[in-house]
């Protein structure tokens, strides 16, 4: 077994008197799919929003490749996600006003990578997800499908050892969510990318090769779940 890429131990996390998080502990290998799964309010996406190091746990920590950043620095934590980490949403988030291959080039060139080059490795991932005659269109000339691809391109473009996948494929219909989740595993063992999703959906986490399933903000173990 690797090391793991990601590891969390006894996170708790308070919204006023709400318990998100009651001492969730998890560890995240590269090139693994896992699937975090449970009801509404169980906890799954403030989960993901502490590993990404989007939120702070009140408790615990979080480490990514042995360093500890749930404590770094704000401008550490955001340095970190335009790196390491990608991120795929529910509805792509992608800039409306931008078409498609400057939306999969964004994060590269918010990071200070020259334009010619930032748009050579866009076209690059374009080309890889299926999208490349699409570039010059803007998000909302997209179908559902094609804006997850985008989004997914987006994600990968910066070579990220972590996805943090939100709900990505609960805008879609089962085709096109099919073809995402045949995408994210499929890159997750390409490029050794750890690949975290947050889903209600059982076809979801069909995908995975583990699931961890959170109830009222704790991790419940159960026959065949790791």
């Amino acid at each position: 077994m690797n090391e793991p890429v990601i590891t969390a131990h006894g996170l708790v996390k308070h919204f006023g008197p709400t318990a998100a998080l009651r001492g969730v502990s998890i560890d995240i290998q590269p090139g693994e799919v896992v699937a975090v799964v449970g009801a509404s309010g169980s906890g799954k996406s403030t989960l993901l929003l502490c590993l990404a190091g989007v939120l702070r746990p009140d408790e615990g920590e979080v480490h990514f490749r042995g360093t500890r950043i749930d404590d770094a620095s704000e401008a550490e934590r955001s340095r970190l996600r335009r790196r390491d980490f990608g991120f795929v949403f529910q509805f792509g988030q992608l800039v409306p006003e931008l078409p498609a291959i400057e939306n999969i080039a964004l994060p590269l060139l918010l990071d200070g990578v020259s334009r010619r080059e930032a748009m050579t490795r866009a076209a690059e991932w374009s080309g890889r997800l299926g999208v490349d005659d699409v570039g010059a269109k803007v998000p909302g000339e997209l179908s559902g499908g094609q804006q997850q691809r985008v989004a997914i391109a987006r994600a990968l473009i910066t070579g990220p050892e972590v996805v943090f996948a939100d709900e990505p494929t609960g805008a879609l219909d089962s085709l096109a969510g099919e073809e995402v989740m045949l995408l994210l595993a499929g890159l997750a063992r390409s490029e050794a990318t750890a690949v975290v999703i947050v889903t209600h959906e059982p076809r979801v986490a069909a995908y995975a090769s583990r699931e961890v399933l959170l109830r009222d903000g704790a991790v419940v173990t159960r026959a065949g779940v790791a």
